[in-house]
Order: structure tokens, then sequence, then C-alpha cells
């Protein structure tokens, strides 16, 4: 048996357009060996799986596989549509997966799987002329079958759940058979149960003789994982084996917003109500598929909820009516600030009074331009700044910039960011016009462990007023801010109402 190593970065400096991303990395993949990639928000983690994968060039040094064609050895598992223009045009905003009519303009997972992908708008199906598919549905049915998504092959991509969509990716990646295979952050935005079966996935494809290499968190290492990297700051801060990983010192604690600025902004008034949200026998169906299934309940002004569930029973589609992205609110019986739906206002009235972040919303929204025109487009809740600010919005948007201390952001564009910094500017939208809900989904989705606790301490700090009503959704207890008091649970569409 051959001991050479698969994969090896000798002296590497990688540099992406912003400028060196990874310096002087020697490291080396041997067979059998499965390496887990650490590290904090913009130590380099994800641009190491780009050069391990052939996306970023190695600037100095060596990046050394076996010849040929690299995508032969190695498979970069994909993190959302972008992978196929035909498939991202299908996919074109993040309202789509709630209008059925939209979401069947995108391709079925069987249609992605195959690479019989239709051009986005044809009408004629005989006009088109497709591919083989690419591979036999014997196989098919086996990958399909290790990432339980047989049931879904005849569903359009659009209108997967979030971890629906990433076993769909795996299973996609798995298809080509690769020795190497590259995931970043494969566990964000699953729940327990999903963790748990992608956890038997990986360590059965390993078993079998896939060499895995994935970028996760300390609490999410699977068990065939033999070694570890760890990143700072572009550099191997420590690698080895497993077992002889050194114990991370928790985080010192930090000031995460001004004082000052903070009193300011929780002194602000807001509108006049009751109840925040208001549902009756609330009911939102697909065809046969009953999605949310006579949902009553209540939020009042300045109560915390948690809105927990597993992947699938119905959060996302339950945040899409309070937030005006559903088509079907005007189906059913239920109050915002006090206002029955649909008795005349507008998407934008409603909008006005919450501020919003989502993965959703993370993986839709426009990445060219600079923070301050992204923090500046939550004032008109817009996917980005299409008009002249006044000075008074101005002023809005250095305040929140100041009190979120991420001024020196401020001229970067969204895609310059890591996706912790990312996520941190989108709060800031989120936050810009001071609404009095806020309605945080998985907000903490892909973040180090020391951001999350950043993230979560924020929250407090921003909810600590009875004024501020907050709707959190998220697959991990230790997430949920400790203002949070009540929770609402879905299963399979019904909702469950209890305390923390």
């Amino acid at each position: 048996m051959s001991f050479d190593p698969l994969l090896s970065l000798q002296n590497a400096t990688v540099r992406r357009p912003t400028g060196l991303v990874l310096q002087h990395l020697n490291w080396s993949l041997k067979p059998g060996e499965h390496w887990a990639v650490l590290g904090p928000t913009s130590s380099g983690k994800s641009s190491f799986l780009d050069t391990l994968g052939g996306r970023l060039p190695v600037l100095s040094g060596h990046y050394i596989h076996p010849p040929g064609q690299l995508r032969n050895v190695v498979e970069q598992v994909a993190n959302d549509y972008q992978f196929d223009r035909q498939v991202a045009s299908s996919a074109r905003y993040y309202q789509q997966r709630f209008n059925a009519d939209s979401a069947e303009e995108s391709p079925t997972v069987w249609e992605v799987l195959q690479h019989r992908i239709k051009p986005t708008g044809t009408v004629n199906e005989n006009s088109v002329e497709l591919p083989p598919p690419a591979y036999s549905e014997e196989w098919l049915a086996e990958v399909a079958g290790w990432v339980h998504i047989i049931h879904l092959l005849d569903r359009h991509l659009t209108s997967l759940s979030n971890g629906e969509t990433r076993r769909t990716l795996l299973a996609r990646s798995l298809l080509r058979q690769p020795r190497v295979l590259l995931l970043d952050n494969p566990f964000g935005g699953l729940d327990t149960s999903s963790r748990e079966r992608l956890h038997g996935i990986l360590n059965r494809i390993a078993a079998e003789g896939t060499t895995l290499v994935l970028v996760t968190t300390p609490r999410e290492i699977p068990a065939c994982i033999t070694h570890v990297l760890e990143l700072s700051d572009g550099q191997i801060s420590w690698q080895g084996p497993k077992a002889e990983m050194p114990t991370l010192p928790d985080p010192a604690p930090e000031t995460l917003t001004d004082p000052a600025l903070l009193a300011r902004w929780l002194n602000t008034s807001a509108i006049p109500f009751n109840f925040a949200v208001r549902m009756q026998q609330v009911t939102v169906s697909y065809g046969e598929k009953m999605v949310l299934d006579s949902i009553n309940w209540e939020v009042r002004r300045g109560e915390k909820w948690a809105v927990l569930g597993p992947n699938g029973s119905g959060k996302s589609t339950l945040l899409s009516l309070i937030t005006a992205d559903n088509p079907q609110s005007y189906r059913n019986q239920y109050e915002l600030f006090d206002r029955k739906r649909g008795s005349g206002e507008s998407i934008w009235d409603i909008k006005r009074n919450i501020g919003f972040v989502s993965p959703e919303l993370h993986l839709y929204f426009p990445r060219e331009q600079p923070v301050w025109k992204v923090v500046a487009s939550g004032l008109f809740d817009t996917a980005g700044l299409f008009r002249k600010l006044t000075p008074e919005q101005t002023d809005q948007v250095e305040f929140m910039l100041n009190l979120l201390r991420i001024q020196h952001l401020r001229e970067k564009r969204l895609a310059q960011l890591s996706t912790g910094e990312q996520r941190w500017v989108l709060l800031a939208r989120a936050l810009t016009k001071n609404p009095p809900l806020l309605v945080l989904d998985e907000p903490c989705q892909n973040l180090d462990p020391p951001h999350i606790a950043r993230f979560r301490d924020l929250v407090d700090e921003l909810c600590q007023t009875s004024e501020r009503t907050l709707l959190y959704v998220s697959h991990y207890a230790e997430e949920i801010p400790a203002c949070v008091t009540r929770v609402l649970r879905l299963e399979m569409g019904k909702g469950t109402i209890g305390e923390m």
C-alpha cells in the first residue's frame, strides 16, 4: 500500500482579490486519514477548502496532487444553488420557496442529480435537447438512499427545506465517486436528528474508502475524523491526530456594543400595539402537503419566544407569514401589530416594523454592495440600496455601524467579508430602523463557537427592554439567548406552546 500523500501543500500562500488569505501552509493528506478543519471566523477555513478544490490558485509554494485533472480526484460539495448557472437562474429570490407556481419553475431533484436541467422559461419541452441521464437509476437510488432523499426526487429544488437541500447537494457530489470529498460546515442548519443522520452518512462514506476533509466546529466532529487542522489568521496554528487536539480556552468576555449608543437605541419609542402576532387556525398547504396545520398562537408585545422544531416542520413557513413573504397570508385569519392581515396594509407597512435575519436571506442577498449600503437597505427592506439617503438616514446607518462596532468594515463589499462578518452586517441591516419585532431565523448558522456566544449575548443586550419582541429559531439549545422565556414547538405542522 502506498503512503504517498493524496494531496499536499508545501509552503503555500493563497490570495483572493481582497488580499492574502492563507500563508506558508505545510500540510499533507495521507491515505486512511480524514481531517476536520477548525478555526475562528476569518481564519481561512473556506479558503483552505477552495484551494484543495482548485477554486483558488496557489500564489507561491506548491499544491501537489495526483496527475491529471484535479476534479477527477477531489469533489467539493456545493453550499447553495450557485454550482450551476441554470439552477441558480431558476432559484432567483428568497420568497420563491413559498410561492407554489414560482417554485415549480425550478428543476426537480432528479433533474439536478441527473444533469438534465431545462433552461429557465422552457415552455415546449420538445424544443430542448437534453443529454442522457448522467447515472444509472440503480446508482442514483443507492446514493439517494444513503442520504435519505429518495422521497425528494420528484420535488422541485426551491421547495426543499434547508436540511433537504444540503442532503441533495451531498448526493450530487457522492454520485461522482470522488477519492477526496470536501465539505464546508455540512451540519449548519440541521436539526438534532438530521445531524445524527449526517454523522452516520459521513462515517459510512469514510468506511467505504472516500477521504473526507471538512470544515466544522469542535462540537460537530464526526467519529471517522482522524486528524485536526486548526487555522488562525490564515496560518496553521496546530495540526495533528484528533486524540491529541488541545483544549481551546474560552474566549474572554467582551463588550459587544457601545454602552452609550445602546442606551440611546433602547430608549427609542416603538409603535403602540398589544400583540405582535395573533394567529387563529392558520393553515398552509402546497397540493397535498400540509405544512402548517391549524396553528393558534399569540405573541404579546415585549415577549421573547423560541420557535423550535425539526427540519421541514414549518418554521420558515410560519415566519414567512409574519414577514409578509408568503402569498398564502390572505387565505388565513391572523393579526400583526393588532391589525388584521389583508385589511389594506401593504407588505412594506408590515416589514417596516420587523427586523429579519435568516440563512436564506443571506444566500440570496447581493454581495457586491459595500457594507454601509447593505446596512442602509434595511431602512427600505430592499436587497441592496437603490436610492439616495437623507442626512437623517445617513446618521441612522452610521449610528448602527458604531453601535455594533463594525465601522471598520464600512467600505468593504459584502463579498469581501467572512461568513461571520456578513452575518453581523445583516444583523445591523435588520436593526437599523430600530424595529419593535426582531425575527432571527437560525442567525448563528455556520458561525464558530466564539461568534455564536457573541451573537447570543448581543441579542440579550438588544432585547433587555420590554419594548422589544423577539422570535428566535435555532436547532441548538445553547444558542438561544437567556432573554427567551417562551417556546412554540412545531412538529409536522402542528404547534405546541410552552415555557423555556
